[in-house]
């Protein structure tokens, strides 16, 4: 998942850093004689930077995730599972209010074939507050509203939806490394993944498919790169319950999915404290 996500943002550092010059410079003939090319924003196939499905299981894709649960023999379906609730913005710790923003856009990307209209836009409304508390751009809130537009108009299938849900989350977050500061990303991720976790989670136990768990759950390396962020110098300068809550759930969750196996009682765990979390939001 990590090497997923780094890929994703170095590919964009190349695709927004323009062009390289080229080795013999053309004559002022040449130049007149070729029409002006417009430049073209480059656009990576999200299959080719997520080829490794399973280990990316809990991240907030509905294909890739429904997929290593159909690859993994569960047939629960993530979208039924995703709890109706309306997670405010309204915190003054900004790490906090990253993580809420990374559940909804979880719950946004993950819901979009089922959701009501309603839902769609009360979650975008939560997204775009969000965003805005975190220092993100005017690029970012012009985005939502679009989506607002295409969702209020009845423009678009939901697979049009989607496609432009995967964008809003796999492009216009990673762009808030450079405008909110390095720490946001991983943190709108750790909130993403910690709903992924307790979905999956969730399926493994409604269908006992405990044997299955190392597949779709075993990701320590996740959990340190998440831990790494929450535990970063300063962060404890504003003491936080929610935040507090994650790196105890975090801290829990590197023991066990360091384990050679995760069995049942390890599957209950991270279901139920991942749910304590989210119950704070």
């Amino acid at each position: 998942m990590i090497r997923n996500w780094m890929c994703t943002l170095a590919l964009l550092t190349v695709a927004c850093g323009g062009e390289s010059p080229d080795k013999s410079a053309a004559t002022g003939a040449e130049t007149a004689a070729k029409p002006a090319v417009e430049k073209k924003v480059v656009k990576f196939d999200k299959s080719t930077l997520q080829a490794e499905a399973l280990e990316i299981a809990l991240v907030p894709s509905p294909a890739e995730m429904q997929k290593a649960l159909n690859n993994a023999g569960l047939q629960s379906q993530l979208s039924t599972m995703v709890e109706k609730r309306d997670i405010a913005m309204k915190a003054e710790n900004k790490d906090q209010i990253a993580v809420r923003t990374g559940v909804v856009l979880a719950d946004l990307v993950l819901t979009v074939q089922d959701a009501t209209t309603e839902e769609q836009l009360a979650r975008l409304n939560r997204l775009k507050e969000g965003f805005a508390l975190l220092g993100a751009g005017d690029d970012v809130a012009n985005t939502i509203e679009d989506l607002r537009g295409q969702i209020q108009g009845g423009s678009g299938s939901r697979a049009d939806l989607l496609k432009e849900f995967d964008e809003l989350s796999g492009v216009l977050v990673p762009e808030l490394k450079y405008e909110a500061g390095e720490w946001v990303v991983p943190l709108i991720q750790a909130g993403s993944w910690l709903e992924g976790a307790h979905l999956v989670s969730g399926a493994i136990k409604k269908e006992a498919k405990y044997e299955e768990a190392g597949k779709l759950l075993k990701q320590p390396a996740v959990v340190d790169y998440f831990l790494k962020y929450v535990q970063r110098e300063g962060s404890d300068k504003a003491p936080d319950q929610v935040v507090k809550k994650l790196e105890e759930t975090l801290t829990m969750l590197k023991e066990i999915t360091s384990k050679e196996t995760i069995e049942e009682e390890d599957v209950n765990n991270i279901y139920s404290a991942t749910g304590a979390v989210l119950t704070m939001l």
